[in-house]
């Protein structure tokens, strides 16, 4: 059987634009990423951009943590923390929550208005990580000969550093909250995403340069591409799959007509997180190469200390091997992580709920046996879909390292499952948006 399937003309992708409030969402949007994109490029007074710039050209971590504050660290801008502070403060709160059981009612029980609490938790805790960094980050540019070229004070000039960097941490936070609340997509994602998208200019840059005379590098070029794309395909797969689980619904007899018993089903990601598992093992992983980096600066005695010190720095490196075993598992335990505490993945919760409406699933008793099996199902697409995104995430790096052509790490597996996933999930919003535009348009009728 057919069905005549009517596109939709312009006239009515104009109209569902304007009625679902689209158009706003989306304009405010880029309003205020290009208000970010504006603040990048605002330096701090008193540094010699050139020479950090230089400096972080060459140092893995400063590059790979330039990557993801779209350039702004680089520049030594108002910005160069980025949304780093706020990423690590909602890793913190979300384990906090899960330890601490007034945090964990706060996220539960007390519906939005715990939520709104426990959000004003974690933006004290991001400033006060901001000062942190701030801190940090000043004393490494203190030892780096020729970055500092201020007359004032040193008091003075560190302490409104430290002041403007807190403000700009606190002010990427505040756009962040504001594109997630006012705008279209999740607002941290998307700095992090137009961070990245600006850096390829630069890259592919660096690799034409060192291609453009060598056969072989071009071969290797060609296949790094074709992985990229290849891990591209996948990222899709990962972010779409679900694990469908049957249930059956009970029939109710209301006058003469019968209504439920028909079958329905329960959909259970295979990647549950997104991006974020990733992003928060960039966050753990970068927290102590930062502080390892500030370290090595300072004049170390010889001996075990300094040893240590280098060895630490070997680990943590983003180009080292044990940094890509501690990240792989990182990804996986993350992953599990966030299912944990996904309130649509809560096996005793959803038993309950079915139990409570006399649905079913096929073959298993309603109740203990029913929260069981659904805990054993979640596990083992878990599992799998930690194991696929770990391996995800490893594959163009490693590619990336046999084929010689290092200047696109920093759009590696890591950029581009960010990427794709970011882009998924505006495109699954703005798809929500102008599904409620038709049903609108259906009630009226």
């Amino acid at each position: 059987m057919t069905q005549n399937i009517k596109l939709p003309t312009t006239a009515d992708l104009m109209s569902m634009w304007n009625a679902s409030g689209l158009k706003e969402k989306i304009i405010f949007t880029l309003v205020m990423l290009v208000a970010f994109r504006f603040g990048v490029h605002l330096p701090i007074f008193g540094i010699n951009n050139e020479v950090f710039a230089n400096i972080a050209s060459q140092n893995n971590i400063i590059g790979f943590l330039d990557l993801f504050s779209g350039g702004a660290l680089g520049k030594v801008s108002i910005f160069a923390l980025g949304i780093g502070p706020y990423i690590t403060s909602s890793i913190i709160m979300q384990l906090l929550a899960v330890i601490i059981p007034s945090l964990e009612k706060l996220q539960k029980e007390e519906g939005e208005a715990g939520r709104r609490k426990l959000s004003q938790y974690t933006r004290v805790f991001a400033v006060l990580l901001a000062v942190f960094q701030s801190v940090v980050f000043m004393a490494y540019l203190s030892h780096l000969e020729g970055t500092i070229t201020t007359t004032v004070s040193h008091a003075m000039f560190y302490i409104s550093s430290i002041v403007s960097l807190t403000a700009g941490s606190a002010l990427v936070m505040w756009i962040s909250e504001l594109i997630t609340e006012k705008g279209i997509g999740n607002g941290g994602s998307l700095i992090i995403f137009i961070g990245i998208i600006s850096g390829i200019p630069l890259y592919t840059q660096r690799t034409a340069q060192i291609v453009v005379n060598d056969s072989m590098l071009q071969i290797g070029l060609c296949v790094l591409l074709a992985i990229f794309f290849a891990t591209m395909v996948f990222i899709v797969i990962m972010q779409e799959a679900v694990r469908k689980v049957i249930i059956v619904n009970p029939k109710r007899q209301v006058g003469n007509k019968v209504y439920g018993g028909v079958n329905t089903f329960i959909p259970f990601k295979l990647n549950p997180g997104g991006v974020m598992p990733i992003i928060f093992a960039v966050a753990i992983l970068l927290f102590p190469s930062t502080i390892l980096s500030l370290i090595g600066q300072a004049n170390l005695p010889a001996g075990w200390i300094e040893n240590t010190v280098i060895f630490l720095n070997k680990i943590f490196s983003p180009s080292g091997i044990i940094y890509y075993a501690l990240y792989f598992l990182l990804i996986v335990a993350l992953t599990f992580f966030y299912a944990s505490i996904m309130p649509n993945m809560q096996p005793k919760e959803i038993a309950n709920n079915l139990k409570k409406y006399g649905s079913s699933i096929p073959g298993i008793k309603p109740g203990k046996p029913t929260a069981e099996a659904l805990d054993k199902i979640l596990t083992k697409t878990t599992f799998i879909g930690a194991l696929g995104l770990g391996i995800i995430a490893l594959v163009p790096s490693i590619t990336s390292y046999f084929t010689g052509i290092t200047t696109l790490q920093g759009i590696g597996a890591t950029s581009l499952i960010i990427m794709v996933g970011v882009a998924l999930d505006l495109i699954n919003q703005i798809r929500t948006h102008l599904l409620a535009r038709n049903y609108e348009s259906f009630l009226k009728q």
